[in-house]
């Protein structure tokens, strides 16, 4: 309880101007209830018992009578609507602060923070937590207001009659009671249904990420099963809090009812006696008929209380996560190619150690190839290029400035990495090749040629407007790897780097494109991740990794001359290429013999 109202005194002084509009909005809603069961009181005292006496009304009575029962009523539709509109806004303002900031987060943690963190779970941070926080926003100004009420209502019971408030006051302490007990019960049971909630969410997310290993696969039957286990969980949890509410509530409905009933029965002796009359019995019990309703909107906050705290813990674990990239002042100015030095940089996943030690520099304009085996830290150095990660110790520095202290921005504006895993957005091929830069078609165009992508995008139905699909699954993994190197190009990099990026283009095509980066009229420094000899050739020199540390480096001729493993590991595409040719060529002749 104090957890969850804590929760709620964050959004109250965040939106405080709005809780208060809401506040006196269902304040007015809370007086004119109790106001409607006065006037109701009034005219079948001053109305009603007359004409079934008399048999006639004083026309001043029966327009008295309407007009506060008109005005009563008219009040408290505004009271409403004020209460509905200004609680709406406030949980929608909270709830959409809280995506923007946990999003905000994600931007600022480090990849690695990242890879800790299912997408599922990222996802349901940022949509069902952030929803489920700020839940309880929209019954609570009317609890406000209902608290204003039940004040309101027992100074008015009191001042009516005495006797009869001490029956009715006998049904608060009870339904404090219950209240309780009901969030007690629902508290550890909403949790549980929570976290089963972005558990669902993490498998959907994975099994649709891995269509395609699925489908190949032949998995699909055990992806349902993993997903039906979970889901189930997650039904019987929600069932589990269904039956908990569907107990309670119709408990908590009765109760108020329960005294209407006891207020008519000891009411209706009073009446006999002469201790009342007619009007304050239905004043009152009239008056506890209405209090039925509202009364709930307390056990409505109290109900999302668990399930808000929950929420609210979840997105404050992103939000207090440690790890967040500073940044700092300086700026990176010019358009020539760019130097990149590497000084003793080490970077660790965990406690595992993945480079050690690696210091290299790629001259301006210069090509350097990265090869090593694989798990030999390339790919992560690449990342701390365009600082993605930060390395544990060392620095990478551009034009002498190291990339800690380059203000945000500065690096994307400088750097171009284009990874292994290419993703294109379900756009067209201008929007995934400019992203929103303001660049014209010819820049566009100039791009996809210096990417060998121009050939094919013009013969696509639409050219440039063609859309590509989700992932650009109507484009082949070359094409799609091209396309993402146009998206790079465009942007005038003075150090691009190539993660494996053409490992799905044709080597004649490969070749064609890094000759035409040498060419191109914006030249850049470039860093690429390379397997083949014949791109590794062409680099100006090469770092061969091994084990996380830099091995050797330099030209590949030398590389190849004196680096054993460098040899073997180069050489050993074009050895496979040459035995499955001989395997071919022994197969032609046993079936021609």
């Amino acid at each position: 309880m104090r957890q969850g109202l804590r929760v709620l005194g964050v959004a109250i002084q965040a939106e405080k101007t709005v809780f208060a509009a809401a506040v006196l909005s269902s304040a007015l809603y809370g007086v004119m209830t109790v106001a409607s069961a006065w006037a109701l009181g009034w005219a079948t005292e001053n109305v009603v018992l007359p004409a079934f006496a008399q048999g006639r009304v004083a026309t001043g009575a029966l327009v008295l009578g309407a007009l506060l029962i008109l005005g009563t009523a008219l009040l408290k539709a505004l009271g409403v609507a004020g209460r509905r509109y200004f609680a709406g806004v406030m949980q929608y303002r909270m709830q959409a602060r809280s995506r923007r900031d946990v999003t905000r987060q994600y931007l600022k943690l480090p990849l690695a923070w990242h890879h800790r963190h299912p997408t599922g779970q990222l996802l349901s941070n940022a949509s069902a937590d952030a929803e489920a926080a700020w839940a309880p926003l929209a019954p609570l100004p009317m609890a406000v207001g209902v608290i204003v009420m039940l004040i309101t209502a027992a100074v008015a019971l009191v001042i009516t009659d005495p006797p009869l408030a001490l029956v009715g006051f006998l049904i608060f302490p009870a339904i404090a009671v219950l209240n309780l007990i009901y969030q007690r019960r629902l508290s550890p049971l909403a949790t549980r249904a929570q976290q089963l909630r972005a558990e669902v969410s993490e498998i959907a997310h994975e099994s649709f990420d891995g269509a395609l290993v699925v489908k190949t696969l032949g998995r699909e039957d055990e992806e349902t099963a993993r997903f039906r286990e979970k889901a189930g969980e997650l039904r019987d949890a929600n069932i589990a809090v269904g039956r908990v509410r569907g107990l309670f509530d119709p408990m908590l409905e009765a109760l108020p009812t329960l005294g209407v009933l006891a207020v008519l029965l000891v009411g209706a002796g009073r009446l006999d006696s002469g201790a009342i009359s007619s009007g304050v019995l239905v004043q009152v019990a009239y008056l506890f008929t209405l209090l039925a309703f509202p009364i709930r909107a307390l056990g409505w906050v109290l109900a999302e209380l668990p399930r808000a705290v929950v929420g609210y813990e979840r997105v404050q674990a992103v939000l207090t996560a440690t790890g967040s990239m500073e940044y700092g002042t300086a700026t990176l100015s010019g358009s020539a190619p760019a130097k990149l030095e590497i000084r003793d940089l080490d970077y660790a996943y965990d406690d595992f150690p993945v480079l050690r030690g690696v210091s290299f520099e790629a001259e301006p304009g210069r090509t350097v190839a990265l090869v090593g085996p694989t798990g030999s830290g390339k790919s992560t150095l690449t990342q701390t290029f365009v600082r993605l990660v930060d390395p544990a110790a060392g620095a990478v520095l551009l034009d002498g400035v190291d990339l800690r202290e380059i203000a945000r921005g500065g690096i994307s504006d400088a750097v171009a990495l284009v990874p292994q895993q290419t993703f294109l957005f379900d756009d067209t091929v201008r929007g995934n090749v400019t992203l929103g830069l303001p660049v014209g078609d010819e820049d566009v165009w100039a791009a996809l040629r210096l990417a060998q992508a121009d050939g094919f995008v013009s013969a696509l139905p639409s050219g440039l407007d063609t859309k590509v699909g989700e992932r650009g699954t109507t484009l082949s993994g070359g094409q799609r790897q091209r396309v993402a190197l146009a998206r790079a190009l465009v942007r005038r990099p003075r150090l691009l780097v190539l993660d494996d990026a053409t490992s799905s283009v044709d080597p004649q095509v490969e070749a064609k494109i890094l000759y035409g980066l040498r060419d191109a009229a914006q030249a850049s420094t470039v860093v690429v991740v390379a397997y083949r000899m014949a791109t590794i050739a062409l680099a100006d020199e090469v770092v061969y990794l091994e084990h996380g540390r830099v091995a050797d480096q330099g030209p590949h001729d030398q590389l190849l001359a004196r680096c054993e493993g460098y040899r073997n590991l180069v050489t050993a595409y074009e050895r496979e290429e040459a035995e499955r040719e001989a395997l071919e060529a022994d197969e032609e002749e046993e079936v021609s013999a």
